[in-house]
């Protein structure tokens, strides 16, 4: 089996770009630019200053004036440049379709394509631009930008994360051995005049306001670095990488693509790796839509103070090929429906600039080793040598790590009693949330109870005490975190990342807040109430480490030392509707502790994964979770396909009417005492269930919906109203349709 280890992957780079690289247009087509700060030549002879030749220089960049005023644009004065510097730069402008080599030196220039304003509808309108050599900085605008080129898809158009940019009028291609560089800068909002409508804006140094592709020749041995003093690469629409070997540092965003949830970032292949966040902030690889990776290798990493992430994107991300190393502070989460195994790692505190993460399988194989450029959180690993339903390793400069939750919520941390969503907890006597999702802490769950229908093909054997299907988590506060990752279906995220206690041989701390009361949710537009955390020795509060996420890793990142919180932790919390993960953990410089907890909790909403807002059952299931009728089946899932049993159906039904419990001896198999059995016993005594001919309950078996109805008929009759009618009568009962037939009841 061949290692992936950062090593090799450099090593690697012209196997890998070679497959997804394509040819240049033929070179008897070729135009050959030769750049240089003495004068720039087209096939040899001086380049013209006629504006209608195919190139020509002399233009006026475009920039951010200095001394303008607020009414000329968003720029700030760091971003404002003089006349005299812009005056210093050379503008070389391609305006007519073709294939155009660019080798040479440009100190103070910029490359630009512009084929004119109607070209965006003309699919002849494409420049090829083989970049053989070429060296180009400008410190007041993008070293290259296309301006106006065909445009094959519209801006509206939402291709669902799929783009094929084949016919797109902007195309760039590395020349197989070559090294190139553009060293840019960007320019700032500046309005139409009169207005605040955008006249111009580009914010990185290699830059297209129409879709991009970038290639390489045939051996896909080209390189290209960027650096820019913002944002390095960029696309208005899409962008597609399909070879070469491309190394990107930016103050900002390394890649953005910027049309709201729209846009498609792709990667077929080659070699990308991108430094971003060198200044404030800053995403690896930001998609205003879709991120796509097919094919390559993709090494990113974020800014390392803000909430950013090696990869971000505002729709799905889809990790379908290739190897995918990303680094940040909070990368957003992959798509379950990518076709390549992923595993994604949240720590439970930040892991030094220069740590070293390492992967291994089971029998101690070594899939990635990577050293981090710089401080880190969060991170995201794909690779074709990853299998589900295997047994992964994970380790931090060599120590064994550890994790405390997953893809279904958390292992241990919660606390006695608590419940995730809202933090309230069944009273004494009180049945859990209907559809068998866990037991009254402190009571075993009834038999054949532990999971809400078959168990899942591929389901790993979790930890002892540790049930993913189950609304309450581990009674036991000082849980242990497992060491086994392993990579399921539905399982691929691991949080409470941190050092293996018995590994590293560090004393085991856990936390508590608000008094060991737990974290309870909130309304919409408030803040849940968080006055308290405390450990369980005297870890010293620099080195207590506090983050807050949202579940699943989307749009919120937070953290805070707990010294930096004293007296305001409320500061750390959000007020947006969602569902959140409360981390609190031993920093991981902490030579004496180790240790993880953590709360999830919901403000507003649903906080469930499985269930939208256009979901035709979200109000129903809503309005029953809010009553607490029904629950999750996880802390962040709802499970709305999955079957409902007996007992849990006549719970959910009985505590939706606020019935009074009755125990009742006429089933052999309804063991008074139990979560259900009091809303059994009324049930008997109102004549709204019958046994079965054997004269049994049978409390664990699945009810059908025709059963169901017989119930909701019953029930009707015996108030005097009209039945619910049921939408699959005869076909097995679902969550979501009990849910529908039980909101209805309100």
């Amino acid at each position: 089996m061949l290692k992936r280890t950062s090593t090799l992957l450099f090593a690697l780079l012209i196997a890998l770009t070679g497959a997804a690289s394509v040819s240049a247009a033929s070179t008897e087509s070729e135009t050959v630019i030769r750049l240089s700060d003495g004068g720039i030549t087209v096939d040899g002879k001086a380049a013209s200053s006629d504006p209608g030749s195919a190139v020509y220089v002399g233009a006026d960049i475009v920039y951010y004036k200095a001394g303008q005023g607020s009414a000329y644009g968003e720029g700030t004065a760091a971003e404002e440049h003089t006349a005299e510097e812009a005056a210093a730069h050379t503008v070389v402008t391609i305006t007519q379709p073709g294939t155009y080599r660019v080798s040479g030196t440009l100190s103070h220039g910029q490359l630009a394509v512009d084929l004119g304003e109607k070209a965006a509808d003309d699919p002849t309108a494409v420049v090829v631009l083989i970049l053989d050599g070429a060296d180009i900085t400008s410190t007041v605008a993008p070293a290259v930008i296309f301006y106006n080129v065909y445009e094959p898809y519209s801006s509206t158009e939402d291709t669902k994360g799929v783009t094929d940019l084949s016919k797109a009028g902007a195309r760039v291609v590395l020349a197989d051995g070559s090294v190139n560089k553009a060293i840019g800068s960007h320019v700032a909002r500046i309005y139409k005049e009169g207005t605040t409508k955008k006249l111009h804006k580009y914010d990185g140094a290699f830059y297209s306001k129409m879709s991009m592709s970038i290639s390489g020749e045939s051996a896909g041995t080209g390189k290209l670095y960027i650096e820019g003093d913002n944002e390095g690469l960029d696309s208005e629409l899409h962008l597609t990488i399909n070879g070469g070997n491309l190394d990107i540092k930016s103050q900002d965003d390394g890649i953005n693509t910027n049309e709201d949830r729209i846009s498609v970032t792709t990667i077929n292949g080659g070699y990308l790796k991108v430094n971003a966040g060198l200044g404030a902030e800053g995403d690896g690889i930001d998609s205003n839509g879709y991120l796509t990776i097919n094919g390559g290798t993709v090494v990113t990493q974020s800014n390392e103070r803000s909430p950013d992430g090696g990869i971000d994107a505002d729709m799905d991300i889809a990790l379908n090929g290739g190897t995918v190393i990303a680094l940040g502070t909070r990368n957003d989460a992959s798509s379950s429906a990518s076709k390549q195994t992923f595993i994604e790692l949240a720590f439970a505190s930040t892991q030094a600039a220069g740590s070293v993460v390492k992967l291994t399988d089971a029998s101690g194989q070594v899939l990635l080793t990577h050293t981090a450029d710089k401080a880190f959180q969060s991170v995201t690993f794909s690779s074709p040598e990853l299998a589900k339903n295997a047994e992964y390793h994970v380790y931090i400069n060599e120590v064994q790590q550890q994790y405390t939750g997953n893809s279904f919520g958390m292992m241990g941390g919660f606390g006695f009693g608590e419940r995730p969503g809202n933090g309230q907890a069944p009273g004494e006597g009180e049945a859990p949330p209907a559809g068998g999702s866990g037991p009254v802490p402190g009571q075993a769950p009834p038999e054949g109870s532990e999971f809400p229908g078959p168990r899942p093909e591929g389901m790993p054997d979790f930890p002892e005490g540790f049930n993913p299907w189950q609304n309450e988590q581990s009674a036991d506060p000082d849980a242990v975190g497992s060491t086994a990752f392993v990579i399921t279906d539905t399982v691929h995220s691991f949080s409470g990342i941190s050092d293996s206690a018995d590994a590293s041989g560090k004393q085991r701390v856990t936390f508590s807040v608000n008094r060991g009361a737990g974290l309870t949710g909130s309304a919409s537009g408030s803040k849940p109430q968080l006055t308290s955390i405390e450990a369980s020795a005297d870890v010293p509060d620099q080195d207590v480490q506090i983050t807050v996420t949202d579940v699943p890793s989307e749009n919120y990142s937070e953290t805070r030392l707990l010294s930096e919180l004293q007296g305001s932790f409320s500061d750390i919390l959000p007020e947006a509707d969602g569902t959140y993960r409360l981390t609190v953990a031993v920093v991981s410089g902490n030579a004496e502790y180790v240790g993880v907890s953590q709360w999830q909790f919901t403000i507003g909403g649903l906080p469930f994964a499985d269930v939208t807002p256009g979901d035709g059952a979200y109000d129903a299931i809503k309005a029953l979770y809010d009553k607490g009728v029904m629950n999750g089946t996880g802390a962040s899932s709802f499970s709305p396909n999955a079957p409902v049993s007996r007992a849990a159906a006549i719970t959910a039904l009985g505590r939706l009417l606020g019935a009074e419990t009755a125990e009742s001896k006429l089933f052999p198999d309804v063991k008074p005492g139990t979560w259900y059995s009091g809303y059994v016993g009324w049930a008997i005594d109102n004549g709204i269930v019958q046994g079965d001919n054997t004269g049994k309950f049978r409390p664990d078996d699945n009810l059908s919906a025709e059963h169901m109805q017989l119930i909701l008929d019953r029930y009707a009759a015996l108030i005097g109203k009209e039945p619910v009618a049921l939408s699959s009568a005869g076909a097995q009962l679902t969550r979501a349709e009990l849910a529908v037939a039980l909101a209805a009841l309100l």
